[in-house]
Protein backbone atom coordinates (compact mmCIF):
# COMPACT_ATOMS: atom_id res chain seq x y z
CA UNK A 1 0.00 0.00 0.00
CA UNK A 2 1.40 3.13 -1.12
CA UNK A 3 1.21 6.04 1.87
CA UNK A 4 0.94 9.23 0.19
CA UNK A 5 2.94 12.03 1.86
CA UNK A 6 1.64 15.08 3.60
CA UNK A 7 1.98 17.94 1.57
CA UNK A 8 1.60 21.69 2.03
CA UNK A 9 -1.70 21.36 1.22
CA UNK A 10 -2.49 19.08 4.21
CA UNK A 11 -0.25 21.64 6.47
CA UNK A 12 -2.04 24.60 5.90
CA UNK A 13 -5.60 22.99 5.94
CA UNK A 14 -4.79 21.55 9.37
CA UNK A 15 -3.73 25.32 10.19
CA UNK A 16 -6.35 26.68 9.40
CA UNK A 17 -8.62 24.02 11.34
CA UNK A 18 -6.47 25.23 15.03
CA UNK A 19 -6.74 29.25 14.08
CA UNK A 20 -10.63 29.12 13.61
CA UNK A 21 -11.00 27.09 16.33
CA UNK A 22 -8.69 29.10 18.79
CA UNK A 23 -10.40 32.40 17.74
CA UNK A 24 -14.16 30.54 17.91
CA UNK A 25 -12.53 29.15 21.39
CA UNK A 26 -11.39 32.84 22.48
CA UNK A 27 -14.37 34.63 20.89
CA UNK A 28 -16.72 32.42 23.74
CA UNK A 29 -14.75 33.23 26.46
CA UNK A 30 -14.32 36.87 25.50
CA UNK A 31 -18.58 36.94 25.00
CA UNK A 32 -19.25 34.95 28.39
CA UNK A 33 -16.71 37.82 30.02
CA UNK A 34 -18.60 40.30 28.46
CA UNK A 35 -21.95 38.83 29.85
CA UNK A 36 -20.50 38.30 33.05
CA UNK A 37 -19.74 41.75 33.97
CA UNK A 38 -22.54 43.26 32.67
CA UNK A 39 -25.19 40.94 34.59
CA UNK A 40 -22.55 42.03 37.44
CA UNK A 41 -22.59 45.47 37.37
CA UNK A 42 -26.36 45.99 36.37
CA UNK A 43 -27.06 44.01 39.49
CA UNK A 44 -24.30 46.10 41.48
CA UNK A 45 -25.62 49.10 39.99
CA UNK A 46 -29.57 48.14 41.17
CA UNK A 47 -28.09 47.61 44.42
CA UNK A 48 -26.58 50.81 44.61
CA UNK A 49 -29.27 52.83 43.61
CA UNK A 50 -31.65 50.38 46.13
CA UNK A 51 -29.29 51.35 49.13
CA UNK A 52 -29.33 54.79 47.94
CA UNK A 53 -32.69 54.66 48.43
CA UNK A 54 -33.34 53.12 51.64
CA UNK A 55 -30.61 55.94 52.88
CA UNK A 56 -33.03 58.58 50.97
CA UNK A 57 -36.03 56.98 53.22
CA UNK A 58 -34.13 56.89 56.34
CA UNK A 59 -33.12 61.20 55.99
CA UNK A 60 -37.33 61.66 54.65
CA UNK A 61 -38.95 59.57 57.63
CA UNK A 62 -36.38 61.84 60.08
CA UNK A 63 -37.48 65.74 58.49
CA UNK A 64 -41.29 64.20 58.09
CA UNK A 65 -41.50 63.15 61.43
CA UNK A 66 -39.88 66.00 63.05
CA UNK A 67 -41.96 68.56 61.27
CA UNK A 68 -45.06 66.72 62.21
CA UNK A 69 -43.75 66.61 65.30
CA UNK A 70 -44.84 62.79 65.70
CA UNK A 71 -43.22 61.30 68.50
CA UNK A 72 -41.20 58.00 67.27
CA UNK A 73 -37.50 56.71 66.96
CA UNK A 74 -35.71 56.70 63.03
CA UNK A 75 -32.98 54.03 62.76
CA UNK A 76 -30.23 55.69 60.97
CA UNK A 77 -29.26 52.87 59.43
CA UNK A 78 -31.80 50.91 58.75
CA UNK A 79 -34.49 53.55 58.41
CA UNK A 80 -36.87 51.80 60.40
CA UNK A 81 -39.55 53.66 62.72
CA UNK A 82 -39.85 52.38 65.97
CA UNK A 83 -43.27 53.52 67.79
CA UNK A 84 -43.62 52.81 71.58
CA UNK A 85 -46.47 51.01 72.94
CA UNK A 86 -47.09 53.54 75.49
CA UNK A 87 -48.54 55.98 72.20
CA UNK A 88 -50.48 53.06 70.81
CA UNK A 89 -52.02 50.90 73.25
CA UNK A 90 -52.81 50.40 77.14
CA UNK A 91 -51.09 47.73 78.96
CA UNK A 92 -51.24 44.15 77.83
CA UNK A 93 -53.73 45.52 75.80
CA UNK A 94 -54.38 45.39 71.29
CA UNK A 95 -56.81 47.82 70.89
CA UNK A 96 -55.75 50.75 70.00
CA UNK A 97 -56.25 53.54 72.72
CA UNK A 98 -57.80 57.17 72.00
CA UNK A 99 -54.49 58.50 72.40
CA UNK A 100 -53.27 56.08 69.75
CA UNK A 101 -56.07 56.32 67.21
CA UNK A 102 -55.00 60.25 67.48
CA UNK A 103 -51.10 59.16 67.22
CA UNK A 104 -51.74 57.41 63.52
CA UNK A 105 -54.10 60.01 62.56
CA UNK A 106 -51.17 62.23 62.71
CA UNK A 107 -48.75 59.54 61.55
CA UNK A 108 -49.99 57.27 58.99
CA UNK A 109 -50.77 59.64 56.31
CA UNK A 110 -47.25 61.28 56.74
CA UNK A 111 -45.60 58.13 56.52
CA UNK A 112 -47.09 56.96 53.70
CA UNK A 113 -47.41 59.90 51.58
CA UNK A 114 -43.47 60.41 52.60
CA UNK A 115 -43.45 56.74 50.37
CA UNK A 116 -45.44 57.38 47.10
CA UNK A 117 -44.89 60.83 46.72
CA UNK A 118 -40.49 60.14 46.66
CA UNK A 119 -40.16 58.51 43.18
CA UNK A 120 -36.88 57.06 44.05
CA UNK A 121 -38.33 55.82 47.24
CA UNK A 122 -41.72 54.26 45.95
CA UNK A 123 -39.71 52.05 42.70
CA UNK A 124 -37.60 50.20 44.87
CA UNK A 125 -39.89 49.32 47.71
CA UNK A 126 -41.65 46.01 47.36
CA UNK A 127 -42.64 45.95 50.73
CA UNK A 128 -43.87 47.96 53.76
CA UNK A 129 -43.54 45.53 57.42
CA UNK A 130 -45.57 46.09 60.54
CA UNK A 131 -44.05 44.29 63.21
CA UNK A 132 -45.03 43.85 66.69
CA UNK A 133 -43.06 43.18 69.33
CA UNK A 134 -43.19 42.66 73.30
CA UNK A 135 -41.05 42.91 76.42
CA UNK A 136 -39.90 39.42 77.72
CA UNK A 137 -41.75 39.41 81.13
CA UNK A 138 -44.39 37.04 81.87
CA UNK A 139 -47.57 36.56 82.01
CA UNK A 140 -49.49 35.40 85.82
CA UNK A 141 -50.46 31.63 86.04
CA UNK A 142 -48.44 28.60 85.25
CA UNK A 143 -47.26 28.76 81.57
CA UNK A 144 -44.49 26.82 79.90
CA UNK A 145 -41.47 29.27 78.45
CA UNK A 146 -43.08 27.98 75.42
CA UNK A 147 -46.62 29.24 75.98
CA UNK A 148 -45.59 32.73 77.49
CA UNK A 149 -43.20 33.31 73.82
CA UNK A 150 -46.96 32.28 72.29
CA UNK A 151 -49.23 34.29 74.27
CA UNK A 152 -46.69 37.08 73.77
CA UNK A 153 -46.63 36.33 70.42
CA UNK A 154 -50.55 36.99 69.69
CA UNK A 155 -50.12 40.10 71.64
CA UNK A 156 -47.59 41.40 69.06
CA UNK A 157 -49.28 40.08 66.04
CA UNK A 158 -52.68 41.77 67.28
CA UNK A 159 -50.56 45.13 68.17
CA UNK A 160 -49.45 45.23 64.29
CA UNK A 161 -52.54 44.23 62.96
CA UNK A 162 -54.45 47.04 64.49
CA UNK A 163 -51.97 49.68 63.63
CA UNK A 164 -51.61 48.19 59.74
CA UNK A 165 -55.36 48.04 60.10
CA UNK A 166 -55.91 51.37 61.33
CA UNK A 167 -53.00 52.98 59.20
CA UNK A 168 -54.58 51.78 55.68
CA UNK A 169 -58.10 53.59 56.71
CA UNK A 170 -57.00 56.93 57.96
CA UNK A 171 -56.73 60.04 55.42
CA UNK A 172 -53.91 59.38 52.86
CA UNK A 173 -53.58 59.65 49.20
CA UNK A 174 -55.98 57.18 48.22
CA UNK A 175 -54.67 57.06 45.03
CA UNK A 176 -51.96 55.20 45.97
CA UNK A 177 -54.11 52.42 48.01
CA UNK A 178 -53.86 49.21 45.31
CA UNK A 179 -49.81 49.48 45.96
CA UNK A 180 -50.30 49.41 49.65
CA UNK A 181 -52.30 46.71 49.61
CA UNK A 182 -50.16 44.40 48.03
CA UNK A 183 -46.86 46.05 49.78
CA UNK A 184 -47.99 45.97 53.28
CA UNK A 185 -47.28 42.78 55.67
CA UNK A 186 -48.24 41.87 59.06
CA UNK A 187 -45.61 40.37 61.45
CA UNK A 188 -45.35 39.19 65.36
CA UNK A 189 -42.02 38.61 67.26
CA UNK A 190 -42.67 38.37 70.60
CA UNK A 191 -39.94 38.97 72.76
CA UNK A 192 -37.40 37.60 70.17
CA UNK A 193 -36.07 40.79 70.01
CA UNK A 194 -35.46 42.71 72.90
CA UNK A 195 -33.70 46.28 73.52
CA UNK A 196 -31.16 46.45 75.93
CA UNK A 197 -29.63 49.50 77.41
CA UNK A 198 -26.17 48.40 79.06
CA UNK A 199 -26.65 44.48 78.70
CA UNK A 200 -30.14 44.57 80.60
CA UNK A 201 -34.00 44.30 78.99
CA UNK A 202 -35.36 48.06 78.53
CA UNK A 203 -38.82 46.57 78.95
CA UNK A 204 -40.59 50.09 78.14
CA UNK A 205 -38.49 50.29 75.37
CA UNK A 206 -38.85 46.12 74.15
CA UNK A 207 -42.82 46.80 73.84
CA UNK A 208 -43.21 48.43 70.71
CA UNK A 209 -44.44 48.55 66.75
CA UNK A 210 -41.57 48.84 63.66
CA UNK A 211 -42.06 49.62 60.82
CA UNK A 212 -39.75 48.29 57.89
CA UNK A 213 -39.20 49.03 54.52
CA UNK A 214 -38.26 45.61 52.60
CA UNK A 215 -36.43 47.12 49.42
CA UNK A 216 -36.64 44.95 45.64
CA UNK A 217 -32.78 43.66 45.87
CA UNK A 218 -34.23 42.39 49.65
CA UNK A 219 -36.39 39.89 48.36
CA UNK A 220 -36.40 36.14 48.44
Amino acid sequence: MRIRPKTSDDNDVNNIFWVTMTDLMTGLVLVFIVLFFYTYMTSHLDKIKQDLAKENATKVFQETLKEKDINATVDPITGVVKISDLELFDVNSYTLSPKGKAYLDKFAPAYINSIFSNESMSKNVAKIIVQGHTDSQTYKGEYSQDQQYMKNMDLSLNRAYAVANYMTNTSYNKTHGDKLRKMIIVEGASFSNPILVNGKEDYAKSRRVELKLIMKNQEG
